[in-house]
């Protein structure tokens, strides 16, 4: 691969991305075989001015070794050295950058409900650190073609070319390119998501309604603090970072135990490394109620069932067809992408900074507001060819998507 373009990629994903300042650490969380671009990652840290740059190292067989040998009682263990680990994180606020890289099957024929038992019982002792640093610091994920992933993706092709065909993909939806300027072109994309998610903030819709010839006849509503976002995100201390490299979303947090219908899912959903393929669910009360899927339906029932907030919605977001990912023209087993080639909803959390006036709330206050809370945030995608979203205020309509893209 051209080292120049390489070189381009890790600049964005540092510099646009996780933004990192001058004097300030960063962490960089990478699979082993990835070494290479980590390296990179870091140079480009120190050039940005950074303190130090740390590494936490992953490999996906290990991972999936340790889920199956390891007992449940020992992965429920949370020791004391990782505890004090995230307590000097949450104090320092490096700046993160995570890189993406796994096989979408590669967690297959492990025991999810296992590993879903241990995640449940070690959350309680992150989750306090996580709050802590809420908001406060940078973070960006990104994504680096594995030979495993290539292959998923381009199973008809040489190992060599489908990792080339990847690698084309990614930079192609990141914007990077032989003679462009990466970054001067996010920040001409992010200029234009703030503009459509202001006129959105102007609405103060009520409630959305979703309507497609796939089944999918869905009413969500939002909070009167309902704020949209899009691109990239500020930290309370004033330092903007895009989250995600790519993105294509206006996104917001709907109102808890308010979502009404069935939704249909138009794109397979890889979820603890198994796919999870033509899936749908049926809300009332704002709840999961049921649901339905032709390829690993029990993960979807974990996955609702993984704490008592789980089975809600936390985001909404919407991406136009035409996007850069969609565009693409690839399926990459990868919400990190899928999601930005459809409308998509999450299971789950809802951000704190899609609540106006969140930075003077305590977690109480924001879930009396009906921000869900949960230890997951699942995106799932549901947009389509005729995709239809109207945003009523007062019972007024106002048209926002038709037949999938935007409508004004």
């Amino acid at each position: 691969m051209n080292k120049s373009m390489l070189r381009k990629y890790a600049a964005l994903i540092v510099r646009c991305g996780a933004n990192v300042q001058k004097k300030q650490e960063a962490v960089i969380y990478s699979a082993v075989d990835q070494h290479d671009f980590a390296l990179m990652l870091a140079e480009e840290c120190y050039r940005a001015g950074a303190s130090e740059v740390t590494m936490e190292w992953t490999y996906q067989p290990i991972t999936k070794l340790n889920y199956k040998k390891m007992t449940l009682k020992k992965l429920s263990e949370y020791p004391a050295w990782r505890e004090e680990k995230l307590k000097h994180t949450s104090k320092v606020l490096p700046a993160a950058i995570h890189i993406l890289s796994e096989d979408p099957d590669g967690l297959n024929g492990i025991d999810f409900e296992k590993v879903a038992k241990a995640r449940q019982a070690i959350f309680p002792r992150i989750k306090p650190y996580r709050t802590a640093m809420e908001n406060r610091y940078q973070w960006t994920i990104a994504a680096v073609p594995s030979p495993a992933w290539a292959k998923k993706v381009f199973p008809g092709e040489r190992a060599s070319v489908a990792m080339k065909k990847l690698w084309d993909a990614i930079f192609a939806t990141c914007y990077v390119e032989k003679d462009n300027d990466p970054l001067a072109d996010w920040a001409k994309r992010n200029a234009d998501f703030k503009k459509r998610s202001s006129l959105l903030n102007e609405k103060h819709f009520d409630y959305l309604h979703y309507k497609s010839e796939n089944g999918t006849d869905f009413k969500v509503w939002l909070m009167p603090e309902s704020r949209w976002g899009g691109g990239s995100d500020t930290t309370l201390s004033g330092v903007t970072f895009n989250p995600n490299l790519p993105t294509e979303e206006v996104f917001t947090a709907p109102c808890r135990g308010r979502a009404e219908g069935r939704l249909v899912s138009t794109k397979p959903l890889s979820y603890n490394g198994a796919l999870i393929e033509n899936f749908e669910f049926t809300f009332k009360d704002g709840k999961v109620v049921s649901h339905k899927a032709e390829k690993n339906d029990d993960l979807l029932e974990k996955m609702i069932t993984m704490d008592e907030g789980a089975a809600y919605l936390g985001e909404v977001a919407l991406v136009p067809k035409g996007s850069g990912v969609d565009k693409c023209g690839v399926l990459f087993y990868e919400t990190l992408f899928d999601e930005n080639a459809s409308c998509h909803i999450a299971l789950g959390s809802g951000y704190a900074d899609c609540l106006e006036g969140f930075e003077n709330m305590t977690p109480d206050e924001r879930k009396e507001k009906g921000l869900n809370d949960s230890m997951i945030h699942v995106d799932f995608m549901v947009g389509a060819e005729d995709l239809s979203i109207v945003g009523y205020k007062d019972g007024k309509p106002f048209e926002i998507f038709k037949n999938g893209t935007w409508a004004f």
